[in-house]
């Protein structure tokens, strides 16, 4: 654990606010592009004080301006005016004055000199203090950019400090600054300018691999065709892979002369995806609380690589600052939280996320069937939606196997619960798509069963429905036996999760196709493959899929009501979109249940506080107590980045204690 976890953890253990954004991690940041006027540092000083304190409004705590936006970036030989470089220094000291009662670290871009060299520079303000002044290493000097006849390269400069002017004498100056929080240390900012981010190995990146949580660049990269995509990858591959925050703030359209035309186009992005990003020539602010925690978590999983690195870094110097509690801050969050984090929130993401995710399944299950020299698949087909999917991806491996699709075999196993609705899609379902169909009926077996251990079948407890799961396990696996097959299991994340099978039962497969497939995920890939086959012509099988897409979710292991399904999972345990959004924050980022709690409540509107926390409750409860299921789970294929599989993402205790978590809760006020 690197010096900066170690403190983070202190400091959140000795904290017991939880009442605001920042208690959980987040801080609100902000990038704009103010108008300005090239050479007029007092217009420009008033526009940048003028975000401000629009900005002060909403209680922002980051603020990122453009590279010389004191100034302006377009200014050309003016930048050796003497007169100019006089104005940008009073201009950031009237800045830092007038935003001296400002909770707020802002940065600000102007030429600065220093010992008989113009810098390029981000200026760091602080509660009407100038904090550090860092100077732009990458100088370019071709096509549209003459930046060396101006300034000079921070690139072996060796000097630490700066006189701006009497009020100001030393200043700290350099690359190898953080500007950190003296209280909350993952509040760590590292600056950069403009493309000094595509150097091999930029500051940010050295600032990273030393603590740095953020990074800050002021740039004014001028226009072109496909600049503005190049710079969204350049920008998101380097949060991701240094598992940090990106703050972008560019020139405004105000800076385009001559034969350069510039956009104001600003981002901040988190852990590679972007959250906030202004339009182009609109000259917008953007606003967005960054969750740092989330980058401290992600950043323990990947420790080791962290940590090999720094060895290798120079040894930066932190410049403290001293953020204050906002006491008056909302309680909501200045960013949207996606209920649904296992699916992607636009069409185009989701139709390349779903075939990606089927691909995997389809390829995973090819190896295994090639491998055994499998002859044929057994699957247990109830109508219900993981079946379907399951079989919809063993007809598809099929094809691409060019198998015989007869050597599909369904079994349909009706029970006490089973409907004409899911009988008789399940039937309608293995004709249409032309594997071979057996119907086992299970009750006269279980009938048997009942009588041989002196139950009652009266008595609809777990026994009796337990009984029924096991029976049809059993009678999968013998089938596979005579068949020279492989049982294929149907059941999906969520379920392992809450431990929603019976052990020995539906638990048990000899391959487990949806095991890493949360619910709400299942849903989408069934309601998507429904569409293909629409497309396709196949409207039969769409029509089934539809309808198994709304029947209630059941393992029908209780007599029906009228033909109509009693045994309705979500009344038990819970609605799936729920635990699906607690399974990706507990176990992606292990965030404590009162965050997942704040979450979940900026997420979902459809429930009540005392709703949520009671799922909530209920899903560390079952978690916990049923770790021994997934303890002996089946293999299964991995499609995302949150897996149950004891031989990979989670090898926890069988017997762990959850009271921690419950007690956590039990203390919220709904």
């Amino acid at each position: 654990m690197t010096p900066t976890s170690l403190k983070l953890s202190v400091y959140y253990f000795k904290k017991n606010l939880y009442n605001f954004p920042m208690d959980y991690g987040f801080i609100r940041s902000a990038c704009a592009s103010p108008k300005l006027i090239v050479g007029n540092c007092s217009y420009n000083a008033q526009q940048i004080i003028e975000c401000i304190n629009d900005a002060k409004k909403k209680n922002v705590n980051v603020f990122v301006f453009p590279e010389l936006c004191i100034c302006g970036c377009t200014c050309g030989d003016l930048f050796f005016q003497k007169t100019l470089q006089e104005e940008c220094i009073k201009s950031i000291e009237y800045i830092a004055k007038e935003t001296s009662k400002f909770n707020c670290l802002i940065l600000v871009g102007s030429p600065i000199y220093n010992k008989n060299s113009l810098y390029n520079c981000a200026i760091a303000i602080f509660k009407g203090k100038i904090l550090a002044v860092i100077p732009k290493t990458l100088i370019h000097n071709y096509g549209e950019l003459n930046e060396y006849r101006y300034f000079n390269s921070a690139l072996g400069c060796d000097l630490k400090k700066v006189y701006l002017s009497a009020e100001n004498p030393e200043i700290p100056f350099g690359t190898d600054i953080i500007l950190e929080d003296s209280k909350n240390p993952l509040i760590s900012i590292a600056v950069e300018l403009s493309d000094d981010l595509t150097l091999p190995l930029s500051p940010s990146t050295q600032a990273v691999m030393q603590g740095a949580t953020i990074v800050a660049n002021l740039s004014a990269s001028n226009e072109i065709v496909g600049r503005a995509d190049y710079r969204k990858l350049l920008i998101c591959s380097q949060s991701k892979k240094t598992t940090s925050v990106y703050l972008y703030a560019n020139a405004s359209k105000e800076e385009s002369t001559t034969d350069l035309v510039f956009s104001g186009h600003n981002l901040i992005v988190e852990n590679g995806k972007i959250l906030k990003e202004s339009n182009l020539f609109k000259n917008e602010t953007i606003i967005s609380d960054i969750d740092l925690e989330l980058i401290s978590q992600d950043r323990k999983k990947t420790t080791g690589s962290i940590n090999n690195s720094i060895s290798n870094s120079q040894n930066l110097r932190i410049v403290n600052f001293d953020l204050d509690k906002i006491e008056s801050s909302p309680k909501t969050l200045e960013r949207t939280i996606n209920p649904y984090p296992f699916i992607p929130s636009n069409d185009i993401d989701k139709s390349k996320r779903f075939s990606d995710i089927i691909n995997l399944q389809i390829n995973a299950l090819a190896k295994r069937i090639l491998h055994i020299n499998a002859k044929s698949v057994v699957i247990g087909l109830s109508g219900g939606l993981d079946s379907t999917l399951a079989l919809l991806i063993v007809v598809k491996t099929f094809e691409l196997l060019n198998k015989d699709k007869n050597s599909i075999i369904a079994i349909t196993m009706p029970g006490f619960g089973t409907t004409d609705r899911t009988y008789n899609n399940a039937c309608l379902l293995a004709k249409e798509l032309k594997v071979s169909l057996k119907e086992v009926k299970i009750t006269d077996a279980i009938i048997q069963h009942f009588k041989d251990i002196n139950h009652d079948i009266n008595i609809h407890d777990v026994t009796y429905e337990n009984s029924q799961a096991r029976e049809r396990t059993q009678i999968l696996m013998d089938i596979a036996n005579e068949e020279q097959g492989l049982v294929v299991g149907t059941g999906d994340l969520s379920e392992l999760a809450l431990g929603w099978a019976t052990y020995n039962g539906d638990q048990m497969s000899m391959y487990g196709i949806n095991s890493s497939i949360p619910k709400t995920l299942v849903k989408h890939l069934v309601n998507w493959i429904a569409e293909q086959e629409n497309n396709n012509g196949n409207t039969t099988v769409f029509n089934v899929l539809k309808d198994v897409l709304n029947t209630p979710v059941s393992p029908e292991l209780l007599p029906p009501t009228n033909n109509n399904i009693s045994q309705k999972t979500e009344n038990i345990v819970g609605p799936y979109e729920l635990h699906d959004f607690f399974i990706y924050y507990a176990l992606r980022y292990g965030f404590s249940p009162r965050k997942i709690f704040f979450l979940a409540k900026n997420a979902f509107t459809q429930y009540s506080n005392s709703e949520i926390k009671k799922w909530l409750i209920s899903f560390y409860k079952r978690f916990f107590s049923q770790q021994f299921k997934r303890s002996c789970m089946p293999d299964g294929v991995k499609v995302g980045t949150v897996g149950l599989s004891p031989r990979g993402d989670l090898r926890m205790p069988s017997d762990a204690s959850s009271e921690h978590w419950i007690k956590e809760l039990d203390s919220l006020e709904c």
